[in-house]
C-alpha cells in the first residue's frame, strides 16, 4: 500500500498546474507555463520520495490547452525528453501514478461536440503518460459522467463511446464511484461489458450506495483489477467535513475514521489517494497512523 496526494503541495511554494486563459493563449506562453509546472512536478516528487508519499496524481493542467484546437505547439516533442526525466524518476522510485480529467470529460454525454472534446482530452492524458514511459498501472480515472434523464440508456452510451477510445487510452482508463450518479454497483456493471476496472472511493459509497458493506463492494472491485497489468487497485479516501454540506471533502484526515478504515480493509491490498483538502498534511498523519500497517509500502532510501 502506497499512501499519497492529488495534484499540488501546499508547502513547496510553486504549482505543477499554472495556467492562463484561452484569450492569452500564444505559445509562448504555453512553453513558458509548461516549463514551470514540469519543473515543480519534479520538486513535489523528490519532497514526496523523501517523505514517503509514493502515490501521486499529476495536475490534468500539466500542460494547459493540450487537447483545444488551439494548440498546434508541438509540446510533445518540445518537452519529450523533460517528461521522460519526470518518469525515469517516478519508475526508479517506485511510485504509484494517477490522472484525473475535470468534470467536463463525459463520455457519455449526448452532445457529440462534448465527445469529440472528451475523446481528445482522455487522449492528451494517455500521452502524457506514454511520454513519461509509465505502464499501464499509471490510471486516467474518470467519473461515469452525467444521468441525462435515462441511467440505463446513459450507461449504454458510455459502454459504447468506450469502444472510440484509442487502446492507448483504454488500457489505462478506470470509473469512479460519485456521491450522486453512480454507485460502485452502477461501476461495476459497466465493468461487466467493458472489463474497465472500479476505482473505489470511500466517502463517495458512503454517501450513494445500495446498502451493501464495505468490504463485499470491495472484494467485488477488487476483483475487477487485473493485477498483472493494471496494478494492484487504486482506492481514493476522504470523510465527511464536519459543519459543511454533504459530501464536503475534510480539512484534514479524521484519524478515528482512518484508522477505522484501515482496520475495515485489514485483508485487501490497494494504493491509496487521500483527497482531503490540507493534501501532504494528512498525508503526514495517515503514514504515522498506517507505520504498523504490513501492507505499507517503506520507500528504502533517497532515489
Amino acid at each position: 500500500m502506497r499512501i499519497g496526494y492529488p495534484c499540488i503541495n501546499r508547502s513547496i511554494g510553486c504549482s505543477p498546474s499554472g495556467k492562463f486563459r484561452l484569450a492569452s493563449y500564444s505559445p509562448e506562453r504555453l512553453e513558458t507555463t509548461v516549463e514551470k509546472n514540469l519543473a515543480c512536478l519534479m520538486n513535489i516528487l523528490r519532497v514526496n520520495e523523501n517523505a514517503g508519499f509514493l502515490f501521486f496524481r499529476i495536475s490534468s493542467d500539466i500542460i494547459p490547452f493540450a487537447s483545444h484546437p488551439v494548440c498546434m505547439y508541438p509540446w510533445q516533442e518540445r518537452f519529450r525528453q523533460t517528461l521522460s526525466d519526470v518518469g525515469l524518476f517516478i519508475r526508479k522510485n517506485h511510485f504509484r501514478i494517477s490522472m484525473h480529467p475535470d468534470q467536463f470529460v463525459l463520455l457519455n454525454t449526448p452532445r457529440e461536440d462534448v465527445l469529440d472534446r472528451s475523446v481528445a482530452e482522455l487522449q492528451y492524458h494517455a500521452v502524457v503518460l506514454n511520454l513519461m514511459g509509465l505502464d499501464d498501472t499509471a490510471k486516467i480515472q474518470l467519473h461515469v459522467g452525467g444521468v441525462y434523464a435515462d441511467k440505463p440508456a446513459s450507461i449504454e452510451r458510455f459502454v459504447t463511446n468506450y469502444d472510440l477510445l484509442d487502446m492507448s487510452v483504454r488500457s489505462r482508463l478506470v470509473i469512479e464511484n460519485d456521491e450522486r450518479l453512480y454507485s460502485a454497483a452502477d461501476c461495476l456493471e459497466i465493468h461487466e461489458q467493458t472489463g474497465i476496472p472500479v476505482l473505489f472511493d470511500v466517502f463517495h459509497h458512503s454517501l450513494n450506495n445500495q446498502h451493501e458493506l464495505v468490504t463485499d463492494v470491495l472484494e467485488r472491485v477488487f476483483a475487477s483489477w487485473r493485477k498483472a497489468t493494471d496494478g494492484i487497485p487504486m482506492v481514493d479516501y476522504s470523510s465527511q467535513q464536519p459543519g459543511k454540506r454533504a459530501g464536503a471533502h475534510a480539512e484534514h484526515i479524521d484519524e478515528s475514521d482512518f484508522l477505522h478504515f484501515l482496520k475495515e480493509t485489514g485483508s485487501s491490498d490497494f494504493d491509496l489517494m487521500l483527497e482531503i483538502k490540507d493534501k501532504e498534511e494528512s498525508a503526514k498523519t495517515a503514514l504515522s497512523l498506517a507505520r504498523n500497517d504490513p501492507r505499507l509500502v517503506i520507500q528504502p532510501g533517497p532515489g
